[in-house]
């Protein structure tokens, strides 16, 4: 018999007793969530107002529970840093790990305590879910885990540069900036995101995320080969680039961006020049195309597009007037920012695959500009701007009134020039940072103290100098003032030059926005010197092209006039860099590579050249 007592024994009469609730009145009871904990890990909130769309969020989600969705409307500048994404939240795979909250470079994403979501079954997709601020289903919850002191993975503090201070600075030309040491690298880089902002915002759009990761990891040799996949002169770029990629970094936002520039130095310092090559010419085709291009100028832009062009097997001629290259990077930017020799190991990079330069070799009078067009299936103008630009105030054709750029060469050239005991600097600049501050070093030597003014249109708030070359030139001794205009140059009974006058400014631009400066005429200053050094801007000398194509050219406000690919009027003849868009090195390289992009489309099309 069996030992189941006779209650537990299944019965034929159990279906029909569970029948009779069909009769009984159903009974709801209504669950409301209860409290959560105060740091709960709930639903997402995010302020799109901080959220700049960096998509570290994303990076960092090991459940790829976060997808970038673009929303139209919302500003999106790639220059400042700023994307049109935000993230959305699949909470079919999110753990709530909090990873997301915890890096995000703006502090925009939290975790709210809300945790109750209910959909039908047809109705999946509602665990889809893109924050805003109000929440999921747009009723107040109290964060409950958000970014703090202890739960931030962002570190907000760049590694120090070590320079050396103005004492000594002001002793010689030497390098003012040591660069970061190994440990100091890795730390650096170790505050990358990897969100890519830089890259976007690059004019060059280099790999940064890339080779910072590298150095991360070590191994400078990789960091080089992804540096020279968008910029052979990483020397340079890597002490004097103006940096935009720094004011779009996601870490900046909170606190100090990370130094990519001086990243880009630490590894193009790290590697031997010599293994520098060898890692450059590993993109060089093995075949020589039989096409020949003619390069004006062997500065950033020209040399770049020869580095292009000869890495596609054309044979590259660069002719430059002066005796060394580099172009204004040499003859315009003290060597106390830029070391000479790393710009000649630049340079060697590209002549090292072939790129041929001739020097002291002026077109339009040792050869024509006409010769080039015939004996090569292109030509590229990239001279950059050498000439400076006048005040025009009365008193300023003066003998010792002179150019900033006409000083800077001279002092690269070691030409003796009358160093002035006093000097005024007109210009808010960086060029006019240069000139003020070589005159400092100058001064220094030779009378044992710094006597000049820099005066400026801009207000200190709107300089165009960079805020470090403003902070270091007071450190050197240099007086800046802003918001004061020359009026003119003043002469002693002898006929020296005593001084310049300036007046307080009122206002730069009229109300159409157009460059017309306005002047209170009771706020004069005198300011005594005996040299006075306009730095109010550049231009190009444009002898070269001859009488004759100077008037089939197209030209807009004395510069070339081009097509977005730098070609010009002439379907022989592009133009690139300084002379067309502007001063800056890395705008130079970049405009190098869309100029060479250009002419070897041109070279590969049948029936072209």
């Amino acid at each position: 018999m069996s030992d189941i007592p006779y209650k537990d024994k299944g019965s034929i009469l159990r279906p029909i007793k569970a029948l009779s609730f069909l009769a009984r009145k159903p009974v709801t009871e209504k669950i409301e969530p209860r409290p959560a904990a105060a740091n709960y890990r709930g639903f997402h909130v995010n302020d799109w107002d901080l959220c700049i769309g960096c998509s570290t969020c994303q990076k960092v989600c090991d459940n790829a529970a976060i997808t970038m969705v673009k929303i139209p409307g919302l500003p999106e500048d790639p220059v400042k840093g700023i994307r049109n994404e935000r993230p959305a939240i699949d909470y079919g795979r999110c753990c709530w790990c909090g990873l997301c909250v915890d890096i995000c470079p703006t502090s925009s994403l939290s975790l709210t305590t809300e945790y109750v979501h209910t959909c039908h079954e047809d109705e999946l997709d509602s665990y889809f879910i893109l924050p805003d601020p109000k929440g999921i289903h747009h009723k107040h919850f109290p964060k409950g885990w958000a970014k703090t002191a202890d739960a931030d993975l962002v570190d907000l503090e760049r590694q120090p540069m070590e320079e050396l201070d103005a004492e000594e600075r002001l002793k010689s030309f030497d390098e003012m900036v040591e660069g970061f040491t190994d440990q100091q690298a890795i730390i650096e880089a170790s505050r990358c995101v990897q969100c890519g902002m830089c890259h976007d915002s690059c004019p060059t759009h280099m790999h940064a995320p890339e080779y910072i990761r590298a150095i991360w990891e070590g191994n400078a040799e990789e960091a080089v080969r992804q540096i020279y996949r968008s910029n052979p002169f990483s020397h340079v770029c890597g002490r004097i680039c103006t940096h935009r990629c720094e004011t779009a970094c996601s870490i900046g936002r909170r606190g100090e961006p990370v130094a990519i520039r001086w990243l880009k130095r630490y590894a193009m310092d790290s590697v031997s020049d010599l293994r520098i090559r060898e890692i450059a010419a590993e993109g060089k085709v093995d075949y020589i195309s039989g096409k020949k291009v003619a390069i004006i100028g062997a500065g950033p832009a020209g040399l770049t597009a020869a580095f292009d062009l000869i890495s596609k097997g054309h044979e590259v001629t660069v002719f430059e007037a002066l005796d060394k290259p580099g172009g204004m990077t040499r003859y315009g930017i003290p060597e106390y920012r830029l070391p000479y020799d790393r710009l000649d190991a630049d340079v060697a990079v590209i002549t090292s695959l072939g790129v041929k330069i001739q020097y002291n070799t002026r077109i339009g009078q040792d050869i024509s500009i006409s010769e080039l067009e015939r004996n090569y299936d292109a030509v590229l103008v990239a001279i950059g701007l050498q000439q400076g630009r006048s005040t025009r105030i009365p008193g300023s054709d003066h003998k010792q009134v002179k150019k900033a750029v006409e000083l800077l060469r001279k002092i690269t050239q070691g030409k003796a020039f009358n160093i002035p005991q006093s000097a005024v600097v007109i210009g808010g600049g960086n060029v006019a940072m240069d000139i003020a501050r070589s005159l400092a070093r100058l001064q220094k030597e030779n009378y044992g103290e710094v006597r000049i003014t820099l005066t400026a249109l801009e207000d200190f708030d709107h300089f165009l100098a960079d805020a470090e070359e403003i902070k270091e030139a007071r450190e050197e001794g240099i007086e800046i003032l802003d918001s004061r205009g020359p009026k003119q140059c003043v002469t002693n009974d002898k006929g020296q030059l005593s001084g310049l006058v300036t007046l307080r400014v009122n206002s730069i631009f009229d109300d159409d926005g157009r460059f017309a400066p306005s002047y209170d005429d009771s706020d004069e200053q005198v300011h005594p010197a005996d040299m006075v050094i306009e730095a109010i801007g550049q231009m190009t000398d444009i002898s070269l092209f001859g009488d004759e194509l100077t008037e089939r050219l197209e030209w807009n406000r004395g510069r070339l006039k081009v097509e977005q690919d730098g070609r010009s009027s002439e379907p022989w003849l592009w133009s690139a860099g300084d002379m067309v868009f502007g001063p800056d090195v890395v705008h130079a390289v970049a405009d190098g590579h869309r100029v060479a992009a250009s002419i070897e489309k041109h070279l590969a099309t049948p029936g072209s050249w």
